[in-house]
Parts: C-alpha cells; sequence; structure tokens
C-alpha cells in the first residue's frame, strides 16, 4: 500500500491493512517520514504489518528560485485572474511534479516486489503504478479513492489548466487499475463513470462493530469544565474550511439554545479561527476547543456528546456526496446525529431501514442548523433513549467496519485467484 502521509493516524488505511492481515496477506504501507523523523528510510513492524516511510523530496528552496520570472510576469500581466493566481498554479503543479511525484519514485524503489500494488487516494496512486513498473509488471493495481481529489478543497478553485492537467493524469493513470475501491455510492458512481474502471468496491469508513457497545461517559463534560445538565453539541474533526465551523458556532447563538454547549474536538488550519470564536464574550464561554485523541478513541469520546453536529459546506463535489466519518463514529456512540442534507449524508441519516438517526438541516443557514439542534435536544428521554439506540442498531447492523471490509477482502480474493476469476 502507498500513502502520501506519515501513517500514524490515517485510520482508513491502519484498519484496511489490518482487515487483510487477517485475511492471510503479508502487507507493507509505504508512507511518508513523520516531520520530526530522520532524512532516510525507516521501516517498522507494527500490527503485524511492515511500515516503511520514505523521505518527501526537497524541492522548494531551489523552486523559490526557479519560480521568480513566472511570478513577476504574473504580476506585470494579470492575467488569468487574480494577481498570483497563475501563479499559485504553476506553485502547486511543481508539488505534484517535485513533492508528490518525486516521493512516488523513492517509494517506488523502497517497496519491492509484490501481488498487488494499492494506491491510496491520487497522491498515493503514482507511487503504486512505479513500483509495478519496477518490480512485477504482472501484479494486480488497486485504486483506493478516498475522495473525488479534482473535486475536492485541495484542488478546487485552482487555476482550470492546472486542474485539467491533473484530471488527464488521473484518467491516464486509471487506465492500469485492475479495480477501484472508495468510500461511498455516490463517488463509486462519479468515479466509475470518469475512469472507466469497471471493477468498483465501496467501502464505507466505518468503526468496528465492538464500538457500538461504548458506555456512555462524562469525557467531553470533565475535559471542557461544562456544568452538569448542560447539554453537548459535537463537532469533531478537521477544522478546516468547508466543514461549517462558522455556521455552527453561528448556530449557537438561536434561540432556544442558550443553555447548550459546543465542542470541538480536533485540529486544523481554523484552529486560531476556534479560539477567537471561543473566547467571543456572545458565546458565553459556550464554545469550547479540545486537542484531537487517538482514532481508537474517538467513539467513546463522542459517546459523551448529547448530540454530533457536521454542518458540512456545499463548496465541492466532493463534499457534496462524502459520508464522513465523524457521522459513522456518531452512530457507533448512539449519538444522534444533526448533519447538512446532502445526497451522501442524506442516504445514512434520513433513509436508514430502522428510521432517521437524526436531523437534517440547511448547511448555509445558521438559523436551520439552530432548528434541528434544538429539535434533537427537546426530545423527551424516552424518545432521545429510543433513537440513540436506533443509531447503534444501525451502527451493530449495517455500518461497521466488520459489514463493509468483506467486500475489501473478496476483491483481494479475486486478485489472487487470477484474471478470469476477477
Amino acid at each position: 500500500m502507498f500513502v502520501r502521509n506519515d501513517v500514524l493516524v490515517d485510520a482508513r488505511v491502519l484498519k484496511e491493512a489490518g482487515s487483510l492481515r487477517d485475511a492471510g496477506h503479508a502487507v507493507t504501507i509505504v508512507g511518508t517520514s513523520r516531520p520530526d523523523g530522520p532524512r532516510a528510510i525507516e521501516r517498522e513492524q507494527r500490527h503485524g504489518f511492515e511500515i516503511v516511510r520514505v523521505p518527501l523530496p526537497s524541492w522548494r528552496r531551489w523552486w523559490r528560485w526557479v519560480r521568480a520570472p513566472w511570478r513577476l510576469w504574473s504580476i506585470v500581466r494579470r492575467r488569468g485572474g487574480p494577481p498570483g493566481s497563475r501563479m499559485d498554479g504553476l506553485d502547486w503543479l511543481a508539488m505534484w511534479r517535485f513533492g508528490t511525484l518525486g516521493w512516488a519514485r523513492a517509494a517506488a524503489r523502497a517497496a519491492g516486489p509484490a501481488d498487488v500494488y494499492h494506491g491510496h487516494d491520487l497522491t498515493g496512486l503514482p507511487a503504486a503504478i512505479l513500483a509495478r513498473r519496477m518490480h512485477q509488471p504482472s501484479g494486480r493495481l488497486v485504486y483506493d479513492s478516498h475522495e473525488l481529489y479534482i473535486d475536492s478543497g485541495a484542488t478546487v478553485g485552482r487555476p482550470s489548466w492546472a486542474v485539467s492537467w491533473l484530471a488527464r493524469r488521473e484518467r491516464e493513470w486509471a487506465t492500469e487499475a485492475d479495480a477501484l475501491v472508495t468510500v461511498s455510492a455516490g463517488l463509486a458512481n462519479q468515479l466509475a463513470a470518469r475512469l472507466a474502471i469497471e471493477r468498483v468496491v465501496v467501502v464505507h469508513n466505518c468503526p468496528p462493530r465492538a464500538l457500538a457497545d461504548v458506555a456512555r461517559s462524562d469525557l467531553l463534560r470533565d475535559a471542557a469544565a461544562i456544568p452538569a445538565g448542560a447539554p453537548i453539541v459535537l463537532y469533531h474533526g478537521g477544522l478546516r474550511p468547508g466543514r461549517g465551523i462558522e455556521q455552527l458556532a453561528a448556530a449557537m447563538l438561536e434561540p432556544g439554545l442558550e443553555g447548550a454547549h459546543l465542542v470541538f474536538l480536533g485540529f486544523g488550519p481554523l484552529g486560531a479561527d476556534v479560539e477567537a470564536l471561543a473566547a467571543d464574550t456572545r458565546f458565553g464561554g459556550r464554545l469550547h476547543l479540545l486537542p484531537p485523541v487517538p482514532p481508537l478513541d474517538v467513539v467513546a469520546w463522542v459517546a459523551s456528546a448529547d448530540l454530533a453536529a457536521m454542518a458540512i459546506q456545499p463548496h465541492n463535489l466532493s463534499y457534496e456526496l462524502s459520508t464522513p466519518n465523524k457521522m459513522f463514529e456518531a452512530l457507533a456512540a448512539g449519538v444522534p446525529i444533526a448533519a447538512s442534507d446532502l445526497p451522501g449524508i442524506r442516504g445514512v441519516v434520513a433513509d436508514d431501514p430502522g428510521g432517521p438517526l437524526g436531523e437534517l438541516f440547511e448547511p448555509t443557514s445558521p438559523a436551520s442548523i439552530g432548528e434541528a439542534i434544538r429539535g434533537l435536544l427537546e426530545l423527551s428521554p424516552e424518545a432521545r433513549a429510543e433513537l440513540g439506540e436506533r443509531c447503534r442498531t444501525a451502527a451493530r447492523e449495517r455500518w461497521n467496519w466488520e459489514t463493509e471490509v468483506a467486500r475489501l477482502v473478496e476483491l483481494y480474493r479475486e486478485l489472487d485467484a487470477g484474471p478470469a476469476a476477477a
């Protein structure tokens, strides 16, 4: 497996590797060096598989000198959008050309021969392709797309010529894939149509079934010093643009939520913005920021909230079709969901065969968000207990890792059996 991160907290990659190990496969994950790690390849054995960390290439310093003439030209000509937008595109493509693809070549060399080369996301796919070409051309290739990278926050807003370049690369690389793995039916439909890959497997990123029996606790209340009896609304995950951080905070000022507390559990580029909101006197100390917790502990922390809120904004197609990890973690914790009315989320929260698992809202409207939150918090104790049990039942029976990963294990059984079976 190839993934462009340090393989420390990527729960999906680690869960897939562990499940394939349990199915009898020998698994190696090739990632990047840790920020504080050595500038040399590291190898370690963990959880019954090998992790190889390959340093990212050093290219930014010399690129600053190379790009200087283009930056000056962009400022003078002011073409292709706002000043600097063309240069942003060049920087972005340089990151791909010298950073991501440079790492891919080094990662491929470090990997060695295998029967299957598994590229996680578009940033890991080139390494899988290069490794197969180097070591075993007859090996199988799996593209595991965690999102619509071409339509994601990392890509949307870049100059169209730069995005077109990357979209062409994805289509070219995908022609070598024997199978596509992705995280939701919506993404599967989009990617299958774009990339013309016949074998498509959906593996939702759910927690293990055992976590659906986690007991309720006071972890959040104690950590944030929230008064006893005050309702707790939880946002957990990355603090990034497009996740509805501001809209969710504004919703806490809506009528009927004066006594509720909002906890942000996570980190990211908007961490400073959340700190500023927490200090805003309008909220009266009812907004809190807590650091992230280890992936295996997340469900236990979610179980100490009264509801889980996720105000994903419809900023791009990848967000609209997403089925966020935090949604399945809330179900495992038995915590009702207040979430954006987007196709990927609606299919889980509103269309569950056992009945609704929460409330949906218009993600751009703090009033709509507040109304959904208030409706869940005002349920009677009996109705709230029934809803919580419905969430846990959905997690036990449908939305759990054991159910989802069975499709990945079956895919590998087919790949192992050869082209005819696949």
